[in-house]
């Protein structure tokens, strides 16, 4: 697994500890940022949930994303992100937050510095659980309909929802048994 574009390009990124966590590929991982310059995301401030190795905010980054919070429950997992953001020399641009979502999402939502993300990327174990607390983060005022684009990795085998919250799925992209589903 390596960083594809960018300033950290060709860096390689240690992955999760755990053989649970299945990080997402190169090409998927390329695809879905081709597909998010082609629509002129800006990647000011991006939110990272279900993080694993970090590999999708630390791609952000190296393609010019300003701040990254990354969101992982398990301590393992977590301390490979970090290791990731120094071989990256990202740290400085991103905080780690190890908690599950739903907590995580609670203390970003609590800070008053933290307003709307323009990016939010979401690579859940299941789509299907994952959807309440995505839907509560564009209802937190976390995202926004028209200032974020939300993008949510799952099985080929299944549709990601139309809606969440206000945010409206605008493109699907299909790679072998990964799909991935863009929301703005």
């Amino acid at each position: 697994m390596r960083v594809i574009a960018g300033r950290a390009k060709g860096h390689r990124l240690a992955g999760p500890p755990s053989r649970a966590t299945r990080p997402t590929s190169d090409l998927v991982r390329g695809a879905i940022f081709s597909a998010l310059e082609s629509m002129g995301v800006e990647l000011t401030r991006v939110l990272d949930l279900y993080a694993g190795s970090g590999a999708l905010g630390i791609e952000a980054l190296s393609r010019g994303g300003q701040w990254c919070d990354f969101v992982e429950k398990d301590a393992r997992t977590c301390a490979s992100i970090r290791e990731n953001l120094a071989k990256t020399r990202f740290e400085g641009l991103a905080k780690v937050h190890c908690a599950p979502v739903e907590r995580a999402l609670a203390r970003l939502e609590a800070d008053a510095r933290t307003g709307p993300y323009t990016l939010v990327l979401a690579d859940p174990p299941y789509a299907q659980e994952a959807a309440p607390s995505l839907e509560r983060l564009v209802e937190s005022g976390l995202a926004e309909a028209g200032g974020t684009v939300l993008v949510l990795e799952h099985s080929s085998r299944e549709e990601g929802p139309e809606r969440l919250g206000g945010l409206s799925q605008v493109k699907t992209l299909r790679h072998g048994d990964s799909a991935v589903s863009i929301y703005r």
